[in-house]
């Protein structure tokens, strides 16, 4: 329990209790975003010196601390993200008559300085534990940015469970580049690499050779990529998963139906309309987290 037991249960409280929180401070009212970024961001400044420090340790606490510096950092830039603050040069809802290219590159305008930022912030932390022998931190972060930049696509390119109730009202637009679809291309290879991925975690993890403090990072990180591979599978289930959100969402005003625009007309991944047509589909409330 303690080897095992112990990691995946605190990494579990710690991304549910990131997502509530961060759920709950971006449906508050959008005067109180100065506030909450200032605390954010001064947390987030701590999480950078701690992972400075926990970047030269080997203990098991060490692991503790790296993983929750990684984890925090993260937290700044989705919060930051979703508050408006870090989106990008396009805040409009997609031309219905774009398609194709032209449409992934409106798609990635409304986020380009969101992406860019994460880039930032990655370089540091790798420069932050680079030749050290603790990096949990940086994996952390990878992780997660790997899994969002793939839930990301996969609502580009089409999910049935779109989670329209996660967005906030004043990022409503962002629903008009996604597609509603019974499953998409790119779902199934995004899924099987993750798997892959948190499959060697779990064996480096139990590895008769791998010390306390490396059985206890490897542990938080497979678990932390099982989390992020259920979420994605809870785009394409009928599970209503918004009961484990809903402390989070208790701010969230109903930002109401958006109105639908023109069915897709192709079966390419890449040739779907931009405001595809939900109105065939059961509204459902989920949300998926974002952490």
């Amino acid at each position: 329990m303690t080897t095992y037991g112990w990691p995946i249960l605190f990494t579990l409280a710690l991304w549910w209790g990131s997502t509530i929180v961060i759920l709950y401070l971006d449906g508050l009212p959008r005067r109180t975003y100065f506030w909450s970024m200032t605390g954010i961001s001064l947390l987030a400044m701590g999480a950078l010196a701690g992972l400075a420090i926990a970047s030269g340790d080997t203990s098991v606490t060490g692991a503790y601390r790296a993983f929750t510096c990684g984890l925090i950092l993260w937290a700044w830039q989705i919060t930051s993200y979703f508050m408006g603050l870090t989106t990008g040069p396009r805040r409009t809802p997609c031309d219905p008559s774009c398609r194709g290219w032209r449409r992934f590159v409106a798609a990635v305008s409304t986020c380009l300085y969101h992406e860019l930022g994460i880039a930032v912030m990655a370089v540091v932390i790798v420069a932050l534990v680079r030749d050290q022998p603790n990096a949990f931190g940086a994996w952390t972060f990878i992780v997660l940015w790997w899994m969002h930049a793939s839930a990301k696509l996969n609502l580009f390119f089409g999910v049935p469970n779109r989670g329209e109730e996660f967005i906030p009202p004043h990022l409503q637009y962002l629903t008009s580049y996604m597609a509603t679809r019974p499953m998409n291309a790119f779902f199934p290879f995004s899924v099987s690499v993750s798997t892959v991925i948190a499959v060697f975690l779990a064996g480096k993890a139990i590895s008769v050779t791998a010390t306390p403090f490396e059985a206890t990072g490897f542990t938080m990180l497979a678990s932390l990529m099982v989390l992020a591979i259920l979420e994605h599978w809870l785009l394409v289930t009928p599970f209503d998963a918004n009961a484990l959100w809903q402390w989070g969402l208790r701010t969230a005003p109903d930002a109401g139906p958006t109105e639908p625009g023109p069915p897709a007309e192709s079966s390419s991944i890449m040739e779907t309309s931009c405001v595809p047509d939900a109105s065939s589909q059961p509204k459902r409330r989920r949300v998926i987290s974002p952490a």
